[in-house]
């Protein structure tokens, strides 16, 4: 719409009023991030701003860039503009953006999940006359569980393998993900080795003040029988590098929401799957747009068609939006891509294919 004050641009999200950018994937002369995962921040730009919690992180991915800083819920007048960030509980530093203008207020989410995390701040509701969303898990089976009992039982497969003289390599995201699993490992198991992909990041939680294990690069490692006993954490896509070569004996697994499909734990080529994701599940995506009171609602990267639909049932003005986002889906690794909806249903676990209250195939309604 005309009056709209987020539109869609070749070069990404803009705000009209502000003449900024939120989360461009082209070079701007102005760009506003969410969070520093790689389909969000990129490259090029002249000027970035983000919340004051994600500035070591975005510059440890970006380098020597010209950026300002904003502390959750701080006001700052951009043209015709108020815009503000608020947490999304994705990973350290992210946030939604808030813009107002003339009585107006919009908010991007970015990612965000609902689930508590000990990495970064929780996410906080903003409310909203319209609400930009993500929904990678954006269908009805995607419901996670509690953190702590799937750390648990990481926990338990590491010392398994450790009684038996047997390298765990735990596969994550180098960024947010590797962060999440490292602070709920237990330490007194056996040592903790991460790729050096990883260790930069951890430097940069560490220095915001976030609590780690101490951990040795892959580098440091002397004697390879430390393996033995080890639990190596590294990005998906080192599985197959010189690690491999390394960690020939190892069990390894990959932690991600995809790993809820049976289909996708299959492709991964892992011996097990933990399910744990940055991203909201079902109920978080519903509960987090019900807490905003947005009449409107704008859907981007994830199963859109679904919880468009679902959303337009409970007598919202809904729509999707086409983005370069790519997810968890871009961020894991390739060969663990969501299946289609149809797909989808048959692939996950057993206990989630029932309908429950919350979901369209339940006749229990939503009060946004």
């Amino acid at each position: 719409m005309s009056d709209d004050l987020i539109v869609r641009r070749p070069e990404g999200l803009y705000c009209p009023a502000g003449d900024f950018f939120i989360d461009p994937w082209r070079k701007v002369d102005r760009a506003l991030i969410t969070h520093a995962h790689a389909d969000h921040a990129r490259t090029g730009s002249a000027h970035y701003l983000c919340a004051a919690p994600g500035a070591g992180v975005l510059r440890a991915r970006l380098g020597g860039i010209s950026l300002q800083t904003l502390a959750y819920g701080e006001a700052l007048r951009i043209g015709e503009v108020t815009v503000s960030f608020h947490p999304a509980g994705h990973v350290l530093g992210s946030a939604q953006v808030r813009v107002e203008h003339q009585g107006q207020v919009w908010v991007v989410s970015g990612d965000y999940k609902t689930q508590p995390d000990p990495t970064c701040t929780p996410f906080e509701p903003v409310r909203c006359h319209c609400f930009i969303t993500e929904c990678t898990f954006g269908l009805p089976i995607y419901r996670w569980r509690p953190s702590h009992e799937v750390m648990a039982e990481v926990n338990q497969w590491w010392q398994g393998n450790g009684a038996a003289g047997r390298p765990s390599l735990l596969l994550g995201y180098s960024f947010g993900k590797a962060q999440r699993l490292l602070a709920g490992l237990d330490p007194s198991i056996g040592p903790i080795v991460v790729h050096g992909a990883v260790e930069p990041l951890n430097e940069a939680y560490r220095a915001e003040g976030v609590a780690l294990p101490a951990t040795l690069r892959m580098a440091e490692v002397k004697d390879k029988r430390l393996y033995q006993q080890a639990l190596v954490v590294a990005p998906p896509g080192a599985a197959r590098g010189p690690l491999a070569r390394t960690l020939a004996q190892a069990s390894d697994a990959m932690a991600s929401g995809w790993m809820q499909l049976r289909g996708a734990r299959k492709r991964a080529g892992v011996d097990r799957g933990f399910v744990l994701s940055d991203h909201a599940d079902w109920p978080g995506l519903v509960q987090a747009i019900g807490a905003t009171g947005a009449e409107r609602v704008i859907v981007t990267h994830g199963q859109e068609d679904v919880l468009v639909r679902w959303l337009q049932e409970q007598g919202l003005q809904a729509s999707a939006m086409a983005t370069d986002y790519g997810g968890e889906a871009a961020n894991d690794v390739a060969l663990v891509t969501e299946a289609p909806a149809s797909q989808a249903a048959s692939e996950t676990h057993d206990t989630a294919d029932s309908p429950s209250p919350g979901s369209p195939h339940s006749s229990s309604q939503h009060s946004p």
